[in-house]
């Protein structure tokens, strides 16, 4: 029998390819997504491949509806993809009242707008097989908020909204939509924003999260054994709240 499939969004970055690499190590055939610089990309593939998982390398942008269903629309050629990790994101943070409307478009149409262009093209072959798993990467800006990142927090918790509905329209197809909200991880957008007194301070675990323990939560709900698991948002925080 062949592998499912997976597709991680913002698959070249710290979470991103701790992800991919999860779930190539639970047996997917991994599809890693880069917006440009795909070089990135196929690095995270050539760790997959030195541990002897299955994976390959995409680059499109995700803000253009149309280029994204071209690209997938040649992936589903080969067959469904039956996993969705929509993990990319980016920050352009500001005060709202100094905010460029460029700024706020930009951060919600790679998040929200993103979601859609990547999901819909591939939820009805998902759903001819009767299984499938779709999760968004949040994050614990959307649920608690934080000053300068108004876009930010609009787009990823947009995505819990999305989620929860779309959990509910495809259920009977045993497949499961779900929001992972990790809070302060350790990587190279984290540690230039907090120095180790300020996670220690805005952390109840005093200590940042690691990129794998959000992966390793992702490859759960990827599981069979979280079939029941759906139209949740779950927190990565370190207890924050």
């Amino acid at each position: 029998m062949k592998n499912k499939r997976a597709l991680v969004t913002g698959g070249s970055g710290d979470i991103g390819g701790a992800i991919a690499r999860a779930l190539a190590g639970g047996g997917f055939d991994v599809l890693v997504h880069a917006n440009s610089g795909i070089d990135r990309a196929q690095a995270v593939v050539a760790s997959i491949l030195a541990q002897g998982g299955r994976a390959d390398a995409i680059a499109f942008d995700l803000t253009d509806g149309d280029a994204t269903r071209t690209a997938l629309e040649a992936q589903l050629e080969s067959g469904p993809l039956q996993v969705i990790v929509h993990n990319a994101g980016i920050h352009d943070d500001a005060p709202m009242a100094g905010m460029r409307e460029e700024q706020w478009r930009r951060v919600i149409d790679v998040s929200l707008h993103g979601f859609f262009h990547v999901t819909q093209p591939l939820l009805l072959p998902m759903a001819r097989t009767r299984w499938g798993r779709i999760v968004s990467i949040s994050s614990v800006a959307a649920a608690l908020g934080n000053r300068g990142q108004v876009n930010y927090a609009a787009a990823k918790s947009a995505l819990h909204g999305a989620s929860k509905s779309l959990a509910r329209e495809m259920a009977s197809r045993n497949i499961t939509v779900n929001v992972v909200a990790p809070g302060v991880i350790a990587g190279h957008m984290a540690d230039a924003s907090f120095d180790d007194a300020q996670v220690k301070a805005i952390v109840p675990a005093g200590r940042a999260g690691t990129p794998d323990e959000v992966a390793s939560l992702v490859r759960y709900l990827c599981s069979d054994g979280a079939g029941y698991i759906n139209g949740q948002v779950i927190g990565v925080n370190g207890g924050m709240g």
